[in-house]
This record gives structure tokens, sequence and C-alpha cells, in this order.
């Protein structure tokens, strides 16, 4: 029989060579940076969930709190793993590169990105509909079962969203075609002018909301800009990524706006629900950023191993994203008869507790891995070949 070793060596090169079948297989043009650039996001996203949620009891059930309510030191944590902006700046990208060509006709397109968008939702929604029965039957509190309900539905305006950004695709590259830069500042003043009425005019809560299309379509806009050869040279990168800061800066010292790029529960405002000029501001030097390091990055995925994982990652975007609250959840709620665990269960009130969370994060990784294993075959459509293909 062979030895630990001999496995261990057997599987290291079946990954080896997996690793360069997938990057034999990988079409020269193919822009491996903006696949990098979007893996880096969704990891953004599922480890800022994971960071900045926790359950404790209340009384009535498990309660969703934040550290960032808590722990105000916490907030440069949302600085890191806020990366909306960098996933739609590259959703514009391969959208708008994707038809440019003219080979597909648009309906064909999107129809294709729409069902590798809402196919795997509605299964999530298929399954949790079903959870729900099962545990309301079990006799799962009210409280709790409502606080995961939430979790797991309110990431789908996303969806939402990036569906109707996707959709107008054309409509956004003429408008690039047209207005060029201008057009950037027609966007950027008008979620200005919304959120002016809102904070300065006193305006209604519900005016924030429009903000929700044109907050977002800056950094699709952007990513739309890229396919059309806007970022040649780095000069308008730095632009973008040292304007960001800077507004950014004086947006949260100047203009009272909250300095967590995320949603604080109990907070009078956030920067994200609905999206304010602070996030838009935060967006566009994620953007510069992103536009600055994509060469360095296009380097580093020549490497099969690396470039393998970045594939994968691309392949697997909608499940994890759609999954990874229900990993984080089901790890919680189904201990809880344990106790109050460090870190899962305990108040994210105290320095420590941050330590006790990361201490969890390979359990949630590990049931993701299982959920992942179920549900992706949803994300792809078989072609008429019979191939499992996706988009770009």
């Amino acid at each position: 029989m062979p030895t630990t070793v001999e496995k261990h060596r057997t599987t290291r090169g079946s990954w080896t060579a997996a690793a360069y079948r997938i990057d034999a297989a990988t079409p020269p043009h193919r822009d491996r940076a903006a696949d990098a650039l979007r893996a880096i996001a969704i990891a953004g996203v599922v480890l800022g969930h994971w960071l900045v949620t926790a359950f404790v009891d209340t009384g009535d059930g498990l309660g969703v709190r934040s550290p960032l309510a808590g722990m105000p030191a916490f907030t440069p944590v949302s600085w890191v793993l806020q990366t909306l902006a960098v996933f739609f700046l590259v959703g514009g990208y391969s959208g708008a590169l994707s038809l440019r060509g003219g080979e597909v006709p648009y309906g064909t397109w999107v129809r294709a990105r729409m069902g590798r968008l809402f196919r795997p939702a509605l299964v999530l929604l298929g399954a949790w509909a079903a959870a729900i029965s099962v545990l309301t039957w079990a006799g799962l509190d009210l409280g709790t079962l409502r606080s995961m309900v939430k979790l797991v539905f309110s990431p789908l305006w996303f969806l939402v969203v990036y569906a109707a950004l996707t959709a107008l695709t054309p409509a956004v590259a003429a408008l690039w075609r047209r207005t060029r830069w201008s057009g950037l500042a027609l966007l950027v003043g008008l979620v200005a002018t919304v959120d002016a009425g809102r904070f300065a005019g006193d305006g209604p809560a519900w005016l924030g909301w429009t903000n929700i299309l044109a907050g977002w379509l800056v950094p699709y806009f952007l990513g739309v800009a890229w396919a059309h050869g806007a970022f040649k040279g780095r000069r308008t990168a730095y632009a973008l990524l040292v304007g960001g800061v800077s507004a950014t800066v004086a947006l949260v010292l100047a203009a009272g706006y909250p300095a967590s790029m995320v949603g604080v529960p109990g907070a009078a405002v956030s920067n994200l629900n609905p999206p304010t000029l602070a996030a838009v501001a935060f967006g566009l030097a994620q953007v510069g950023l992103a536009l600055l390091i994509r060469e360095p990055l296009g380097r580093v995925m020549r490497r099969p191993g690396l470039w393998a994982a970045v594939a994968f990652a691309n392949l697997s975007a909608m499940t994890v994203f759609l999954w990874h609250q229900t990993a984080m959840m089901t790890v919680t709620v189904s201990l809880r008869s344990a106790g109050a665990l460090p870190g899962l269960h305990t108040a994210p009130d105290h320095p420590l507790w941050v330590l006790e969370r990361l201490a969890w994060l390979p359990a949630f990784a590990l049931l993701l891995a299982l959920l992942h294993a179920v549900f992706h075959r949803f994300e792809h459509r078989v072609g008429t070949a019979g191939r499992t293909t996706s988009g770009p």
C-alpha cells in the first residue's frame, strides 16, 4: 500500500497536472488579471460577511450584531473587505468586452448572463423555502429564524442591481462613447445631488434608494470604459485612486459620513444600503487601485497553480456568493446547544473576539465547500453539445 508521503505526492502531482491542463486550455486572449480581480472581490465579500456578522442571544433567539458597533477600531476591516466596486468594475469590463465583437446577438447574450445569475438564486430560494418549513416544524424560535432568513435574502439586492446593469451594458457603452469622462462626472453628480437632497435638504429616507442603481453604475461605467481602451496608461488610474481617497476622507471628516464602508446595525446612516457619495468615492479609489495592479497581477496569473485556483473561483463565484452566509449560519445555529461558544455566540465587543472568530473561519469554509459540491452545478448551463458553459 502507498505510504502517506506517496499519497501526498500523488495528490500534489494530480493538482499540478490539472493546473497545467487548465493553463494550457485558457485562450491566449483571456484577461487573467480581470478574473483575478473578480476572485479577490468575491473573497472580500465572503470574508467581510464572516468577520462582521455575529449571532448573540437577545432573549428572543439569536440576533445579528456587528463588531463594528462595539469596536470602532475594527472599522478599517470594512475598507479592505468591502470590494463590491471591484466586482462591478470587472462586470462592466467583461460585459462590454464580450459584446464588442458582435458575434452573439444581444438577446442570446443577455439570456445566458441572466441565467447564470438567477438560476442558482432560484435554487437557493427553493432550498431555503424547504429549510424554513423544516426548521419551523422542528421548533426553532422565530427570532433566530427571522435573523437567518434576513441574512440569506438581504444580499440578493446585489443580483438585481447587477442584472439590471448587465442588461443595460449596450446603453452604458453608448453613454461612454458619447460622453467619455463627462459621463462619469454626470453619474457622480447624480449621486451627490441625491445625497444633498437626502441629508442637507432633509428629504425622505426613500430618496437615498434612487442611488442604488446610479451608485453602482459608476464602477460599472468605468469597467465599460476599460473595455473600450480608456486605461492604457496609468495616469487616470492614479487620479482615481488619489481623488477617491481624498474625497472619501473629506466626506467622512468634514461632511459627517460614516467611516465604515459597510452597514453597522443601529447606525443612523449606512454607506452601503443605499450607497452614499462616500461609498462611490471609496469605489473610485478601489477602481484606481485595481487598475494599477492589473499588470503585475496578470504576470502573477501566468503561474499555472495560481491561475487554476482563480479560474475555479470564477466558475464558482455565484455559488460561493449565494451560499457563504448559509455556511456560517449553519455552523453557528447547529452548535448553539453547546453553549455560548467564543467567537460564535458571544458579543463582538472586545478585541479577543476577532481572534476567536478567525478560529471559526476554517469551519465556515469547510461547510461552504460541501455546499459548493452540491449546488455548483446549477451555476452553469449545458450547451447543445452537452458541455458545460458559462459567461466570461
